[in-house]
């Protein structure tokens, strides 16, 4: 027959996650990690099942069907296999009621099984994303009607009660920048509010309520004129209510995600607060769908380092396996390390969302968060993308073959930079939240804090770490709002602020892993880690960017 490759094969993705186990053994109470460990290791099987399964079928999509057998219009949205699955799996393993236990370390519990659920969700975790940051918003929104009657749905283990909400935010005149929003908000006869517009970028349209920015007749222009609705958008026999689907959305990648683009023709709705101030309404939900996207970002990395490991082991080239080549072993070591570090920031930023929503928290550690929570969705974003290019090509030719299943590696995880806002959004909201919590305190004080736990064997690398860390307070310093400069390198500012505080995590656990677990091989991963240098700055040429941006010359 000749030369015939072995596709990589995926074990139980719970018990095959040193990186999880580890840090779950130094987080969780043993009593908490033994009561979670059951289901843990139901969605790390699920994890390896669902792969073997989709191997080497044609992927399934979403469709629309506009009318039924009798002419008449349903914008009807058939789902695939996995969607109709989700809301049993998500209610039996409370993937989004866990997190809203009164309990610290809810929120660890609940991403480490979402970061297990993730790569066979087929991006289910959306709608879970966002029916998680819709029950934020009106359990603090003060209309105890509205959280009576759907946060109960939204966290109910039950798959017949589980509600799911959707984000209709975006229009045409943009995405993050939501001051242009068109769609307006009129009372009907009754005295009720209907929405009319036109957004164009709603996921999970089949959700079963929405939030939605709109502008009340008579208010002014801009952001802070928008009112934030409720929607109950279909009635009990699923017909749409002053809603139209005009197309589901042909994307690069999460293609099983029905988002659509839809008209709003008196769509029913209710005020969640007050009738402006819509933008500032919504910030609670910002905190955890972008967590969400951190922890799905770093799932979908941990899949494909999965993948190419395995891989690696099977591959013969010049008659040894691949996993025995010092260049291969390279690579992969750096993949593996950048993902830890990124793991063990996207989980303290879970951590600290558990304290401040269980009430534990400080005004320092609320402030630590706001900090942390663009940063964390901006550096495991654009990182989920760099691994699953690198590790495309590890596979060679087999990676840009789309029956293997491995080229969708990389076109879903483009959307982790762009969904919840873009890098350089969430490098300003950054700049924003800066003065907000006092600058840099928060930060500075935590990472002095990890530090101070690392052992004395690390010491190298907590000097580079405390090098790195001077080099961006000093370029924050020399900075002036009015010259322009900090908003030019407030993206390699950002990103440097993660690299750093995610190093002193790595070595944190690095440390604990040495001596309770005798595991040299976080302290590998962080050594590796900081190899590869904390801070990149473009520092100054402002003018340069300007003329290389606009292209003014010949």
């Amino acid at each position: 027959m000749g030369f015939v490759q072995s596709a990589p094969q995926l074990g139980n993705q719970y018990r095959e996650d040193r990186v999880l186990c580890s840090y779950l053994r130094r987080v969780l109470p043993p009593a908490q990690r033994q009561s979670l460990e059951p289901e843990l290791d139901q969605l790390g099987q699920h994890a390896a099942a669902t792969w073997r399964e989709r191997q080497p079928a044609p992927r399934e999509e979403p469709r629309l069907v506009l009318w039924d057998a009798w002419g008449e219009r349903v914008d009807r949205i058939e789902l695939t296999r996995a969607w109709r699955d989700g809301p049993l799996l998500a209610a039996r393993h409370g993937l989004v009621a866990r997190g809203h236990e009164s309990e610290a370390l809810a929120r660890v519990q609940q991403f480490a099984l979402v970061y297990l659920y993730h790569p066979a969700s087929e991006f289910f975790t959306c709608p879970l994303a966002m029916t998680d940051g819709a029950a934020t918003c009106l359990a603090g929104s003060g209309n105890t009607r509205l959280a009576e009657r759907a946060i109960p749905h939204y966290l109910s283990r039950d798959p017949a009660q589980l509600w799911l909400s959707g984000q209709w935010m975006t229009e045409t005149t943009g995405g993050s920048d939501v001051a242009g929003t068109e769609t307006t908000a009129r009372r009907d006869e009754h005295g009720r509010w209907r929405l009319y517009g036109r957004k164009w970028f709603t996921s999970a349209i089949h959700a079963d309520t929405a939030l939605a920015l709109a502008r009340p007749e008579g208010a002014g222009a801009g952001a802070d004129a928008l009112a934030l609705f409720y929607l109950e958008p279909r009635r009990s026999d699923g017909r749409w209510r002053g809603v139209h689907v005009q197309r589901l959305k042909d994307k690069l990648g999460t293609r099983e995600l029905p988002t659509a683009e839809i008209h709003l023709d008196g769509a029913p709705a209710e005020a969640v607060g007050e009738l402006r101030g819509g933008v500032r309404q919504i910030a609670p939900m910002l905190a955890v769908t972008r967590t969400w996207n951190a922890v799905c970002a770093i799932a979908t990395m941990r899949r494909a380092i999965a993948l190419l490991r395995d891989y690696a082991n099977r591959r013969v080239v010049f008659a040894r396996p691949l996993a025995d080549r010092a260049l291969h072993q390279q690579v992969l070591g750096g993949l593996q390390a950048e993902f830890e570090a990124a793991f063990h920031f996207t989980f303290y930023v879970a951590e600290l969302l558990g304290r401040v929503q269980a009430g534990e928290a400080d005004e320092a550690h609320r402030a630590l968060l706001r900090l942390l929570t663009p940063l964390a969705k901006l550096w495991t974003g654009r990182l989920a993308v760099t691994i699953a290019s690198e590790v495309l090509e590890g596979f060679g030719g087999a990676g840009y073959v789309e029956d293997t299943g491995l080229p969708q590696l990389l076109r879903d995880a483009q959307v982790f930079p762009i969904w919840e806002g873009t890098s350089n959004v969430q490098a300003l909201d950054l700049l924003r939240a800066l003065p907000q919590s006092g600058g840099l305190a928060s930060y500075l004080s935590a990472q002095r804090a990890l530090l101070a736990q690392v052992g004395a064997e690390l010491d190298p690398c907590v000097r580079v770490v405390r090098e790195s860390t001077t080099r961006l307070t000093g370029w924050l310093q020399r900075q002036t709002t009015g010259a322009g400069g900090l908003e030019a390198g407030a993206r390699e500012f950002a990103l440097g602020l993660a690299r750093c505080l995610a190093a002193a995590l790595l070595l944190r656990h690095a440390s604990w892993a040495w001596g309770a677990e005798n595991d040299p091989r976080p302290a590998a991963a962080a050594r590796r880690f900081i190899a590869h240098d904390l801070v990149h700055f473009v520092d100054g040429h402002g003018d340069d960017a300007r003329l290389l941006a606009s292209d003014l010359l010949p």
